[in-house]
């Protein structure tokens, strides 16, 4: 049945494409890879800090302008999103950063965990971009598709242990290259995307996962979603057992 209803698709679409190779998917959850260890159930993370994305400049070339300010913001919105943990404010983190060396490669977990210290975090989330490709040509009719890869890590900042690790690697395929895939090729519209797409999709991913592998219950008592405009902005508020408690709401 998925087999039929992609062939129709395909067929369809290709009267309109300039060729078959030319019907775009973007992916599929293996494009993240998620490596964590094993007592990560039993850490715990209520207060994270995320740190600025940093360019790996070792990795591929193609990493376009403003690659590393996007993922970044689109990591801080998500983790802001999510209910479980208090996520340190982005201006405070910014403010930290100025007092700590500018963040490499070789010194990159150094200075999350100095800056998880600074701060009073359980945990910094941290990361690099090793590919950020902007597609070459236009929504349905691509020369070359987008294609983006990343990396972010949790580290503990009392034990100095990175305790969870997410790789994501997407390039954006055509329909014909995996026609079971039809649920992606529909999600983008039959449209071939652009990099930001693909790395918010990325993102999504990885704090999901990461939000599973944590164990979040005891963290959260009362939550105070704020208005739609405070949860696009990742202004929302969460309150640990202890800020219910003090503030003299019913912790049950």
């Amino acid at each position: 049945m998925a087999a039929s209803l992609a062939t129709m698709v395909g067929c369809s679409w290709m009267q309109n494409a300039p060729k078959a190779t030319d019907i775009p998917i973007v992916g599929h959850h293996s494009d993240l890879r998620v490596e964590a260890v094993r007592s990560i159930k039993t850490i715990q993370v209520k207060r994270i800090a995320v740190m600025p994305i940093v360019e790996d400049p070792g990795a591929d070339k193609a990493i376009a302008d403003g690659a590393s300010e996007s993922i970044s913001a689109e990591l801080y919105s998500q983790m802001s999103l999510a209910a479980g943990w208090e996520v340190v404010p982005e201006s405070d983190v910014a403010d930290q950063m100025q007092k700590l060396p500018p963040p490499t490669m070789a010194n990159i977990r150094d200075v999350a965990t100095a800056l998880g210290h600074a701060l009073s975090a359980d945990a910094v989330l941290y990361g690099s971009v090793q590919r950020y490709r902007e597609r070459v040509g236009v929504d349905y009719a691509a020369q070359s598709p987008a294609s983006v890869s990343f990396k972010l890590q949790l580290v503990d900042v009392s034990l100095k242990q990175v305790v969870w690790t997410a790789t994501f690697d997407r390039t954006q395929k055509a329909l014909t290259e995996n026609v079971f895939n039809l649920v992606e090729f529909v999600k983008s519209n039959g449209r071939w995307v652009r990099a930001h797409e693909i790395a918010n999709q990325g993102v999504v991913e990885a704090v999901a996962n990461l939000h599973d592998s944590l164990n979040l219950l005891a963290n959260v008592n009362h939550f105070e979603a704020g208005s739609y405009e405070e949860m696009k902005s990742g202004a929302q508020r969460f309150r640990s057992e202890h800020q219910v408690q003090g503030a003299g709401f019913d912790s049950e």
